[in-house]
This record gives structure tokens, sequence and C-alpha cells, in this order.
């Protein structure tokens, strides 16, 4: 037996659950249609943010810098799907940590099968350096970044989804 290909659920205009579900990566979405993703922000309290490099071998924006996050499942919720992202790309545990859900943005690209909706979550915890464990399959270091630093990195073009989330690096 084969891995089971990853399932998400497949979402309409008011991110509600339709009820089908979608392969992983299948872009077959009409337009009204929608995938469900989670960033999870991690910030200490000194102010500075835990981000995280792309190794060069990925196919899009590799070695940019970026937030931890990834698809919510099938049947997943989107709480339990950033905790799950957030644990197993950096090894922090964030289901007691203090802040929670900020925002959702929308992404459509008409004709192309992959409009999605995006959940935001800051979480606020007191964590150290030792504290973070890498996937190291999909990263390649991280570093604890002041709100500065990472507008510096947008402007560089090299930061994920900056324009989109920046208002949560305050």
């Amino acid at each position: 037996m084969g891995k089971e290909t990853e399932r998400w659920d497949i979402y309409d205009a008011d991110k509600k659950k339709t009820g089908r579900t979608m392969a992983r990566n299948d872009w077959c979405l009409k337009d009204g249609e929608y995938h469900l993703t989670v960033l999870g922000v991690l910030k200490r309290p000194d102010g500075r943010f835990l981000i995280t490099k792309r190794k060069m071998d990925k196919s899009w924006a590799p070695g940019w810098w970026e937030v931890p996050g990834g698809a919510v499942m099938a049947g997943e919720e989107s709480e339990e799907a950033v905790r799950r992202e957030v644990l197993e790309e950096t090894g922090i545990d964030v289901s007691r940590a203090e802040g929670g859900y900020r925002f959702s943005y929308h992404r459509e690209n008409p004709g192309e099968g992959d409009n999605y909706f995006v959940d935001i979550y800051c979480f606020c915890l007191d964590f150290d350096e030792t504290d973070v464990s890498l996937q190291e399959a999909e990263t390649d270091g991280f570093m604890l970044a002041a709100a500065e630093e990472i507008r510096e990195f947008a402007e560089q073009g090299i930061f994920l989804h900056y324009d989109s989330i920046k208002q949560v690096f305050t």
C-alpha cells in the first residue's frame, strides 16, 4: 500500500466547507471554490518574531524568509492546523500560548484552480532559541527577527506574504 494522498476540504466563497475534498496540490478548484491555509506568527515577550528560511531546493521562493504555516487537512479545523504546522516546522507547542486567531485574507487565481483563504494567527510566548527544532526537509535555518528586520526582508523581496500579513508584526 502506498502512502495515502493528503486531502484538503473545499470551501465556498463564505469560507464554509462544501462537503467535498481535493487531493493536495491538485489545483482543480473552480471559481468560487477555495482551500484553506494557515500561518502562525510566533512573538516573544521581547518583541522578536520567529521566522524561518526556506530551503534552496524548494521549487517556489527558495531561500526566502517566512512564518510557519501550511494547508488545513480535510476534517481539520483551522486552529488545529496552525498548532500542528507550527509544532512540525519549529518544534514549538503553541497550545497554551497567549493570542490566537487575528484575521483572514483570500486570493483568487482565476483559471489556475488555486483559490485560497489564509487564516492568520499570532501566538505570544516566551521561548529560547534552544527550544526551536526545525523541520530540516523544509527549512535552512531560522532567526528571531525584529519587526524592522522583517520589513527589510520584505523590501528586498524575500519575505513571503508580507503585504498580506504585515499588520501582525507589531
